[in-house]
């Protein structure tokens, strides 16, 4: 059986883990209703630090969460000191690093929703923190437990396809994503956020240097935003879209048609309104008033629509990586050895499909046609959960779950991408890693 189907079989006698909630955003419930719907014999959320009453209401109400154990804010939560297993912070990027760094003072094992931190400065302090108090850091870098990529890899780790020589792998964040997340939403601008290779794909980064095993050399970076601005707004586009664009029938950006007149799509309507139930009212109001309705030549965002990260690993690995919006989104990856090569996509529902040089002959892994999980990122949100817990428990015998500083080491390669794609150079890696 593959991937993470083994996880969903529940144990009864388990001892659970007791779990403090910061940011109830849609991460922070994500992973705790898993915690609640498939593991509820493992984990007990028993406390949520929240500052918008829908979500931490929600919070309470699932899994009965007692009035004096619900928060507006996360300083006060830590201030009760450890009282829990497990602190889960899914917080946005620009709030990682304090409570964090609190929790780690405290002790706790700590589950911290990517990016590690905005800043590498952030990033290497919070590293040193866990080290200096030995406590475990576990970065929520979700593709590791994918069942596509615990296939990839053990495809790659049993020698069918010899020595890895390249991989090519795409990010295809998808066109209206884009402009929902990444335009109009919370990561559309760097100051609010991080910059886009670190908090959209820190874990395609982390996940090329998990299937190679191998050390960074040289690092190079090419992007820029190039669509999402104001000169290509069409001529009389208003700033809402509601009050009557010229291209109102033809924009795929459409605010009205993708906020209010879906109305079975939960993620964009809830992001929009803020709000777990949210009401046609609620969207209105949001389409009318906040970011969400505006044209999406017209907002604030400043993060690249597109960029292309080279690197150069360990025995003359070359490695291309590209997040772009310009597509229908997904996941696809190519991996070529000296003795066959691989070709995957997440989540597209394909088989991966391996070639031998050899033989000149196909071989499929129908991944999809087990009974595992194929939920959030391919199953990867579920994996994640699952494999905390037995890595807390000590029960932990596989290689997906990074110890701090190997997430710390990834995400510096990151800072190292936007540290060529902004000052136009070639990094070497090994010398910009020792600098920290």
């Amino acid at each position: 059986m593959i991937g993470v189907a083994i996880f969903l079989k529940g144990e009864s006698g388990m001892k659970k883990l007791k779990v403090i909630l910061i940011g109830a955003g849609d991460r922070g419930m994500r992973y705790t209703n898993i915690m609640h719907d498939h593991f509820s014999d493992r984990y007990e959320v028993i406390a949520v630090a929240e500052p918008l009453e829908n979500r931490r209401e929600f919070v309470k109400e699932k899994h009965s969460v007692p009035d004096e154990m619900c928060f507006l804010d996360w300083k006060p939560l830590l201030e009760k000191g450890k009282i829990a297993d497990l602190c889960l912070i899914a917080t946005m990027d620009r709030d990682h690093f304090a409570p964090a760094m609190k929790a780690i003072e405290l002790g706790y094992d700590v589950m911290l929703e990517k990016p590690i931190a905005p800043t590498q400065e952030q990033c290497t302090a919070l590293h040193a923190a866990a080290k200096e108090k030995g406590v475990r850091v576990i970065i929520c870098t979700v593709l590791r437990y994918s069942d596509v990529f615990l296939c990839l890899k053990r495809i790659i780790d049993s020698g069918k396809v010899g020595r890895i020589m390249s991989i090519n792998h795409e990010e295809c964040v998808g066109f209206i994503h884009q402009s929902h997340s990444f335009v109009r939403g919370n990561w559309g601008n760097v100051e609010r956020s991080s910059n886009m290779l670190l908090q959209k794909s820190c874990h395609d980064i982390d996940i090329l240097q998990w299937l190679l095993q191998k050390k960074c050399k040289k690092v190079q970076s090419f992007g820029t935003l190039s669509y999402f601005t104001e000169e290509n707004a069409p001529e009389g586009a208003p700033e809402y879209c509601y009050q009557g664009c010229p291209e109102y029938d033809t924009c795929p950006f459409n605010a009205v048609k993708l906020y209010y007149d879906d109305k079975e799509n939960g993620w964009f309507r809830g992001a929009a309104t803020k709000h777990v139930y949210h009401t046609d009212e609620m969207v209105e109001k949001a389409i009318k008033e906040t970011q969400y309705g505006k044209c999406v030549f017209r907002c604030d965002n400043d993060v690249v629509d597109h960029q292309t990260v080279n690197m150069l690993f360990e025995d003359d690995v070359t490695v291309t990586f590209s997040m772009n919006a310009f597509n229908a989104g997904g996941r696809h990856i190519h991996i070529m050895g000296t003795k066959g090569e691989i070709r995957a996509a997440l989540d597209s529902g394909s088989p991966i499909s391996v070639y031998y040089h050899d033989t000149k002959s196909y071989e499929e892994f129908d991944i999809y046609g087990t009974d595992g999980v194929n939920g959030g990122h391919g199953g990867g949100d579920e994996g994640i959960v699952a494999t905390v817990y037995e890595y807390l428990k000590g029960e932990y015998t596989g290689n997906s779950i990074p110890d701090i500083s190997e997430s710390y080491y990834n995400h510096s390669i990151v800072f190292a991408a936007e540290k060529s794609r902004s000052e136009n150079v070639v990094v070497d890696f090994p010398e910009y890693f020792s600098s920290l």
